[in-house]
């Protein structure tokens, strides 16, 4: 990745206001904490500067394509989490939601035994993918405001009800995201044959000997 003149002067300018250094007195202080002279800094923007195009020019034609395989992972839910130890304990609470004989924040503050608790079993925003998989395949199979009746995960009884489902979108910031994701997916490749020569050398090097 070549740099003219001007995509010198871009790339401090990027970095300046990634780091939040416009201001030069703010700017100049992190120069001399990390002890850097301008010619230093220059070299560390560039450098980010021509990752940031190398992963522009490699993957930047197939983000919309893995954005839609990685779209069931970036999508988020928030959701109402009961859970319990005790099946009839369990069974009693999903009966009294459902009839709305109490609402759930009341009985998961009451009942619930997990941390979810502190905050009315209220859990999110997070990935879909993030819950345990029978939650996670509840949550993908929900309309916002089912309740379903209560499963059983390791040694809990878990009462879920979606609240709302966060379509991810693919903006600047999640572009830059896969990006970043692709990029590193290479950087371990590139890592992978490199550990696997090392081993060849070595048995060439004894051989030779």
């Amino acid at each position: 990745i070549d740099c003219s003149g001007e995509a010198v002067a871009t790339a401090k300018s990027q970095y300046l206001n990634q780091n939040r250094l416009t201001d030069p007195n703010r700017a100049q202080a992190w120069l001399q904490y990390y002890r850097l002279n301008e010619e230093e800094f220059e070299k560390i923007a560039v450098r980010q500067y021509k990752i940031q195009q190398f992963k522009q020019e490699t993957w930047g034609s197939k983000v919309e394509s893995y954005f839609l395989q990685r779209k069931r992972d970036l999508d988020q839910v928030v959701y109402s989490l009961l859970r319990t130890k005790d099946n009839n304990t369990a069974t009693e609470l999903y009966f009294r939601l459902q009839n709305k004989e109490a609402s759930f924040e009341d009985l998961a503050q009451q009942y619930s035994q997990g941390p979810e608790s502190q905050t009315r079993g209220l859990v999110g925003p997070v990935p879909v993918s993030t819950p345990h998989e029978k939650i996670a395949k509840l949550l993908s199979q929900s309309e916002a405001g089912q309740l379903w009746p209560p499963v059983r995960v390791g040694e809990w009884n878990i009462i879920v009800r979606l609240e709302k489902l966060i379509s991810a979108q693919l903006d600047e910031v999640t572009r830059q995201k896969l990006l970043h994701e692709l990029f590193n997916k290479w950087v371990e490749e590139q890592m992978q044959k490199l550990t696997a020569i090392e081993p060849l050398n070595s048995e060439a090097s004894e051989v030779a000997s």
